[in-house]
């Protein structure tokens, strides 16, 4: 399969597929719709200025809903001292600010970089058990996402919503996506959240209208630059 996507502005390393991913979904829609608006970018070092502050009511908007915090937006953490391996969720980032990296050491150099995300919206992320240090900036607490959550899969989402969960956020099935212009328009479907190139199971950049078939076995689905999808079948 061939890898279709574009780089992320302030990217200076790698070749991988990005695209925006937000969704505030939850652990699954309740109103058959999902949504939000955002920009990822998987496998692509950020630029240096990752500043961003934000007010406590922003980075406290993770908390929302009654959801609790498992670590703060901004810092950097080691895995199995600050943060154990697990799945984790950010909600509710604007403008892209909100940055993300995984890494092999704590070097600082670009061979340490296993995986990496620029976020608007909803960023989902794997960090795993070999990982050594989970670096954040610029967005709203992390929270815990349980493998056993269960919801009401929407069955539309925005076409800039983000990340979305698929059996809890959203449902499987054929989505279309009308009217889209300058294959502005990008789609990926995953198999984790670990962001790697393997992570992929297909993806794309469409004009025109745009339709995917989200497969049950699908963990993932990442939308930007589209206009709003609808599921069809």
């Amino acid at each position: 399969m061939g890898m279709k996507g574009r780089i992320a502005l302030g990217a200076v390393v790698g070749i991988a597929v990005i695209g925006t991913v937000s969704a505030n979904a939850g652990d699954g829609g309740t109103d058959g719709s999902a949504g939000g608006k955002g920009t990822s970018a998987s496998g692509h070092r950020h630029s240096d200025d990752r500043s961003g502050g934000r007010s406590g009511a922003e980075k406290g908007a993770g908390r929302a809903a009654g959801r609790e915090a498992a670590f703060e937006g901004d810092g950097d953490f080691r895995v199995g001292t600050d943060i154990e391996p697990g799945t984790y969720r950010t909600t509710g980032n604007t403008d892209g600010t909100c940055y993300w990296e995984r890494a092999e050491d704590a070097s600082g150099e670009l061979d340490s970089l296993l995986a990496n995300d620029n976020v608007t919206g909803t960023g989902y992320v794997t960090v795993k058990p070999t990982d050594k240090l989970f670096e954040s900036s610029g967005c709203n607490d992390w929270e815990a996402v349980d493998p056993r959550a269960q919801g009401s899969p929407a069955v539309e989402m925005a076409g800039e919503g983000g990340m979305f969960r698929v059996g809890t956020d959203i449902a499987p099935g054929t989505y279309e996506s009308a009217g889209n212009t300058d294959d502005s328009c990008y789609w990926e479907r995953a198999k984790d959240a670990e962001h790697s190139i393997d992570s992929v199971i297909a993806n794309d950049n469409a004009s025109g209208t745009a339709v995917v078939t989200i497969g049950s076995a699908d963990r993932y689905f990442k939308t930007t630059g589209c206009q709003d999808w609808k599921k069809t079948g």
